[in-house]
């Protein structure tokens, strides 16, 4: 391999302002994640001390990811964990966020550094840390899923816990997934669903069905899929 193959399309972006930016948005995030009423359905025990051994990978779509540093903290802090943010310099913001919850980040995505973020992600993996993928993004087409988070299951022999987010009352950005951003001191409601296996080796079919299959139950917990859909066309 030689230097150039690690050139500027390859290149981690973000400097001084987008930690600083990251590190008050993250704190923000913290501030408002205190006062909200949380409600979880844990339908695989992740909450549970000691019930779920070893680590799984979270799943969730890009746009509600405001809430699960706050939830993470609440109800099982004790897990390690590690997300994967964009190479861009939106990624470097949401890293420095995610530092200020104790979480680690791998920086890439399928457009920059996808090799190397995944060879982070199952480093990270092996060394007993789950991670957070946001399969649609960092670009979209929202509620769309991409196949990273099932090469990385593979690759890791790692289950996926799809994690849904019901909003009370909550403000939607003009972003290409709407992002959401719950009022303070609004009712939450965070659905950890049943844990998703998926086998180490599969042919093209099987792994595209795989696909499907995580992508229908993430839509299935989503409130304003239609909306979306529509925005999106």
């Amino acid at each position: 391999m030689t230097m150039g193959s690690d050139s500027k399309r390859g290149a981690v972006r973000g400097g001084f302002k987008e930690r600083l930016a990251g590190t008050l948005a993250g704190w923000l995030i913290r501030i408002v994640g205190a006062t909200l009423r949380m409600e979880v359905v844990d339908r695989c025990g992740l909450s549970e001390r000691g019930k779920v051994e070893g680590p799984i990978i979270w799943c969730m779509w890009h746009n509600r990811v405001f809430v699960l540093p706050s939830a993470r903290n609440r109800f099982c802090k004790w897990r390690k964990g590690v997300v994967l943010t964009s190479a861009s310099k939106d990624g470097a913001i949401l890293a420095a966020a995610m530092k200020v919850f104790g979480v680690e980040v791998a920086r890439g995505s399928s457009s920059r550094r996808g090799a190397t973020a995944l060879k982070e992600m199952i480093k990270a993996t092996k060394g007993g840390a789950d991670t957070g993928v946001t399969p649609d993004g960092p670009r979209g087409p929202c509620y769309v899923l991409q196949p990273g988070i099932i090469k990385l299951a593979q690759a890791t022999r790692t289950p996926i816990v799809p994690v849904h987010v019901e909003f009370g009352k909550v403000w939607r950005l003009n972003s290409w997934d709407r992002f959401h951003i719950p009022w303070p001191f609004s009712k939450v409601t965070i659905t950890v669903d049943e844990m998703l296996v998926v086998p180490r080796n599969l042919d093209e079919d099987a792994f595209a069905a795989h696909c499907r299959k995580l992508e229908a139950v993430m839509r299935s917990g989503v409130q304003d899929f239609e909306e979306s859909s529509d925005g999106d066309h």
